[in-house]
């Protein structure tokens, strides 16, 4: 996995019914866009964190895309 500053991540929770979440990538802490990241969650907490295998990048540009679209 891959993410730059501004990217939002889609994190799932670990439980069968538990809400997606997102978080928004702060910094980058690993070498050339790699985990760890530092991110901003959605209630304003910054935590550190080694996404899971069902986490989904939305990059920054791909959201200003479709924004542009609507």
């Amino acid at each position: 996995m891959r993410a730059s500053v501004g990217d939002v991540l889609r994190l799932t929770g670990r439980r069968a019914g538990s809400a997606e979440h997102r978080a928004t990538v702060v910094e980058v802490l690993g070498p050339g866009g790699e985990p760890p990241y530092r991110v901003r969650h959605d209630d304003g907490h910054v935590t550190e964190i080694f996404p899971s295998p069902g986490c989904v990048v939305e990059t920054a540009s791909a959201r200003r895309a479709a924004a542009d679209m609507d």
